[in-house]
């Protein structure tokens, strides 16, 4: 604003826009771009995250209630966002679980869903996979119905579309035309933003909405037959160029109501539209329609969410089981991954855990655990970091139209992730625990399974921290970079507890990948009587050489458990705080 010598502290982007919408009728929101036509149906739609909102906004007459409006309203947005992972039906499922009312039974659920497929017609596709725009799975249309069905499927009144016909084809922007017509003709108020329509597009509406750059209005009323409607009263207007004969009215009404054109004949259309007896008859309208009926009381809906907690956490706990299950890309490259990983280290530290003799052999498992602490857990990270980037996106659109509460997705996010960590710990405890040679015990098993579990568990939570924390994935992934050579530094390998400095000690007991370390080697060599050659020093015991040197100590081995549980905790909370609070999408 600055720089085009604006003093003002506030730009005002809509400007006396007044108007009304009605059932069973089909409105064209038109403008040439920086009119505001998307900022015009993110205000009454409730999407907008930043600005301030001034005027009314009311339905049959009552004020908008924007926790009510959630409800009774659908939102298609530009952009179709889906998680890829699943198919039409499944998607569909989904959204009916939580955005139908907790008394409707399943049964008339699923009748509902295939009424929705029908009316879209996408019941021949519905075992078809979602995938990824322009890459795998459905083609830009079928994407622009589902994101219609998945709205429908809240039963909304009201309905608003930002351009739904962008970037598709003339073949499937009149397949979604015919779908958007077919739901006006269920009674319902759909409003859709519209960038130069081809004539057949255009014709299908009912009514015009017209802007210009500056937020304000120039046309609002019926198209007419063939646009003859909006084509009179424009070439009414003396200076007004007439349309050529075959020429697209769409195009014709952008080309006439730009800047350029404006400014050159000296017309200020939102005057002439002020002054003019179609003004007048909307404001009729507009008075007319924001009077209360009388015997009738405002939409009332209960507090909070359609689901319950319990049926929210069920639901997208379903819907990520759906989404991993069908993601080999990341489930089986990291179950390959952990297998090869443990081979390696079998070999690499072939039956070290058989004879402790030396202080190398002693420094060897430390190396294990170290290894083990680290590697795997760092590697699962970084896998994990795009899918919670790709599943926060949807998470915005989802909460935006009110199906669940971030806790919930949160929750779900932390849950799925728990059996493929079992599989991991499982297949790398089996291999590495036997290859070098540890004592065969069910006690100091269970423990070194249980520390790697621990590890995997505060890893993962911990990337799906940093992803909350950050705008973006890279970002995320440098982050998460950097404490994890933080970790590394001070989790007692490179240098030893005893070593580090005293002013960097609280280094130590802060690192989660210390603990690991820590609770790995002295569950397998605590109770070892072994007596080991030290160089240069008189030979000592394993469990001294522990306390001595290394500062392990046996009363130590609950509270790093503990420990690791309350990184885990404090995490998981981080997440949901994280996720809650921090928005990076801006409208």
């Amino acid at each position: 604003m600055t720089k085009y010598g604006i003093r003002e502290k506030r730009l005002q982007l809509l400007r006396d826009v007044s108007g009304a919408f009605r059932p069973g009728v089909l409105t064209a929101l038109m403008g040439i771009t920086g009119a505001g036509k998307t900022i015009m149906l993110d205000v009454l739609a409730g999407r907008k995250t930043g600005g301030y909102i001034e005027g009314t906004v009311t339905i049959a007459g009552y004020p908008k209630k924007q926790e009510t409006f959630t409800r009774v309203s659908g939102y298609c947005e530009q952009t179709d966002i889906h998680s890829a992972n699943l198919t039409i039906y499944e998607s569909l499922q989904y959204a009916a679980w939580l955005r139908l009312p907790s008394h409707v039974k399943s049964y008339e659920r699923d009748m509902f869903i295939k009424e929705v497929m029908d009316l879209v017609e996408l019941t021949g596709l519905m075992d078809a996979m979602v995938g990824f725009p322009g890459a795998t799975g459905l083609s830009a249309e079928q994407r622009k119905r589902l994101t219609i069905a998945v709205e429908l499927l809240a039963g909304p009144s009201i309905i608003f579309m930002d351009e739904p016909t962008t970037g598709l084809d003339a073949r499937a922007a009149a397949i979604v035309m015919r779908t958007v017509r077919r739901t006006v003709d269920t009674g319902r108020t759909v409003v859709c933003t519209i960038h130069q329509p081809s004539i057949e597009i255009f014709e299908s509406f009912d009514e015009l909405l017209l802007m210009k750059r500056g937020g304000q209005l120039i046309y609002s009323g019926s198209l007419g037959p063939l646009c003859s409607n909006v084509i009179n009263y424009f070439e009414a207007i003396p200076g007004v160029p007439r349309i050529r004969v075959g020429q697209n009215p769409a195009a014709w009404v952008l080309d006439i109501s730009s800047q350029a054109t404006e400014y050159r004949i000296g017309l200020d259309y939102a005057q002439i539209y002020h002054d003019s007896s179609l003004y007048k008859q909307n404001m009729l309208l507009v008075d007319e329609l924001s009077k209360q009926e009388l015997n009738k009381e405002d939409t009332h809906f209960p507090p909070g969410y359609w689901s319950n907690f319990k049926e929210q956490c069920l639901a997208c706990l379903w819907k990520q089981h759906c989404s991993y299950w069908k993601n080999p890309e990341h489930n089986l490259i990291r179950i390959i991954n952990t297998f090869c990983v443990s081979i390696i280290f079998g070999f690499v530290f072939w039956k070290i855990g058989l004879t402790i003799n030396e202080e190398q052999d002693i420094l060897n498992i430390l190396g294990v655990a170290y290894g083990s602490a680290l590697f795997l857990g760092y590697m699962n990270s970084s896998m994990l970091q795009p899918i919670v980037a790709m599943e926060r996106v949807i998470l915005y659109r989802e909460t935006a139209s009110g199906m669940y509460s971030t806790t919930a997705y949160a929750i779900a996010q932390i849950a799925i992730e728990v059996p493929y960590m079992l599989a991991q710990v499982f297949i790398y405890s089996s291999i590495v625990y036997s290859m070098i040679g540890f004592q065969l015990t069910a006690t100091k098993f269970f423990w070194f399974t249980l520390f790697m579990l621990l590890s995997f568990l505060y890893y993962t939570v911990f990337s799906m921290v940093t992803v909350a924390l950050t705008p973006n994935v890279e970002i995320a992934a440098a982050l998460s970079f950097l404490i994890f050579i933080l970790w590394n530094v001070f989790s007692g390998f490179i240098i030893l507890k005893e070593m580090i400095p005293a002013w960097w000690r609280w280094m130590y007991w802060a690192d989660p990948a210390a603990w690991t370390v820590y609770g790995l080697t002295f569950s397998q060599l605590g109770d070892r009587a072994d007596v080991i050659r030290v160089p240069g020093r008189a030979d000592v015991k394993v469990q001294e050489y522990l306390e001595g040197y290394l500062g392990l100590h046996d009363g130590h081995l609950p509270l790093m458990e503990a420990l690791h549980l309350a990184a885990a905790a404090l995490f998981a909370a981080l997440f949901c705080l994280f996720v809650k609070h921090l928005r990076f999408q801006r409208r």
